[in-house]
């Protein structure tokens, strides 16, 4: 879709995805174009209306049980980073399916740039049919700016950048007017109810490696990968229903950087389990990795065999500094490489940026993995489409690699790869990453000349 442009929406749920680093939020409206309260602000604290519910990064809307007198609802999004403009974030995609999960539309927007909320589409009542209608309208002072026009009350006692909310009596829906209140990629620390967090930080001090922090997130999705694999009777990162360990962190709020998982059968106790962890090299190095700011562990003694089933995880959140890092990273040892036969660096392009990123995102939200997007797309399609006018693009792609270094040392050992990072010809570069999925970590470059 373009900036306009409409399209009629089939009977029944529609859901709207943007994945990536922000917060999606709907406001819900009459013909006026004003909430009636704070019901029809749905977002990350307040994650239901009726006709109307986000998980994460999607939202799912029933027109036909929103409530009486709705006609619209405008679909926002703002960076999960608090302070962060839009434009230092790759551009957000809504991607639309129907209620059974196929796909109606995607729109990307015009590169916003010191925006820090974009209101992305609106689903509108035409007579007795719904419609969806893109739209990319930014707003420079962020959620208060968005409050205003749609009729929100913003605390008098606060200034504009500081939490504001629905004014109506009983309850007020506080949110940040740069992202909601409790961002899903901020930490979501809170008691370690069996001391896991304190058995491994004692180890890491040890090793010299910084503490981590126990996360709600992180142990809500151990728990229910636990659950799954007890109830499987078996290991594995991808349960018998086929959601990943991954899928279940994503899922559950936590937006990562990068990931380390334990999954282990038998230990009775978080003692036990700690240290059968460090008696292997490869465990323990996940364990006492420095990279990792946060923990989550669960454990759940059911299913056929009756054993004990360990769920752990490490993370490292996303952040739009931290992504930036780790694509320069990527461009850094690349250039290493090229460096050492001879060759010229590669510059980095922003727009060969924005299409990698993009890339990356899409292979998580849509499960594939694929030089080939599933609606045909190939590389110099999506370069173009960012705005590139480069004559020559190639493309690398990868996925499950942890880090820059173990990436570019995967590309390097794989002739075909190799001879991208390696062709004279190119002159410019850009780097995607996306954390999730079914492999947990997609990464691309994309290269032109």
């Amino acid at each position: 879709m373009v900036p306009g442009g409409n399209l009629a929406l089939p009977g029944g749920a529609v859901t709207v995805r943007v994945p990536g680093p922000f917060d999606v939020s709907a406001l819900i409206t009459d013909d006026s174009g004003k909430v009636a309260g704070d019901g029809d602000f749905v977002f990350y604290n307040q994650p239901g209306a009726p006709g109307a519910v986000l998980r994460g990064d999607t939202l799912t809307v029933d027109p036909a049980r929103l409530r009486a007198g709705a006609t619209r609802v405008t679909v926002a999004v703002s960076p999960a980073e608090p302070g962060t403009a839009l434009g230092r974030l790759p551009s957000p995609t809504l991607h639309v399916t129907d209620s059974g999960g196929r796909p109606l539309t995607r729109f990307t927007p015009p590169r916003p740039r010191e925006e820090r909320v974009l209101l992305l589409a609106e689903l509108y009542r035409r007579g007795d049919r719904w419609k969806l209608r893109a739209l990319g309208q930014g707003y420079a002072d962020g959620l208060a700016g968005v409050a205003r026009d749609f009729g929100v009350d913003v605390m008098d006692d606060k200034p504009a950048s500081e939490p504001c909310g629905f004014d109506s009596g009983a309850r007020r829906a506080a949110f940040a007017a740069d992202g909601a209140a409790h961002s899903p990629s901020a930490p979501a620390s809170a008691p370690d109810p069996d001391g896991f967090a304190a058995l491994v930080n004692s180890a890491r001090a040890e090793a010299g490696s910084p503490p981590t922090a126990f996360d709600t997130r992180l142990a809500s999705a151990a728990r229910e990968h636990a659950a799954a694999m007890a109830m499987a009777g078996r290991l594995g990162v991808e349960s018998r229903d086929g959601v990943s360990v991954y899928q279940r962190v994503t899922g559950a709020g936590y937006a990562y950087l990068t990931i380390g998982e334990h999954l282990v059968s038998g230990p009775r106790t978080p003692a036990e389990f700690v240290a059968y962890c460090l008696r292997t090299d490869a465990a323990r190095r996940t364990l006492l990795d420095p990279a990792f700011t946060h923990t989550g562990v669960a454990h759940v003694h059911d299913g056929p065999s009756g054993d004990t089933y360990w769920t752990a995880l490490w993370a490292r959140p996303f952040t739009a500094d931290g992504l930036l890092g780790t694509a320069a990273a990527v461009t850094d040892l690349t250039n290493r490489e090229r460096d050492r036969a001879g060759l010229p660096p590669l510059a980095v392009d922003p727009l060969l940026t924005t299409a990698a990123q993009a890339h990356s995102a899409d292979m998580v939200a849509r499960a594939f993995y694929s030089h080939t997007g599933p609606d045909g797309s190939q590389p110099w399609d999506r370069a173009a489409a960012a705005g590139s006018t480069r004559r020559s693009i190639g493309e690398n792609i990868a996925c499950g690699q942890r880090s820059p270094a173990e990436v570019v040392e995967g590309w390097m050992n794989s002739p075909g790869h190799r001879a991208n990072i390696l062709k004279p010809g190119f002159t410019h570069i850009g780097v995607g990453f996306a954390g999730g999925g079914r492999a947990g970590t997609y990464w691309t470059q994309l290269f032109g000349a």
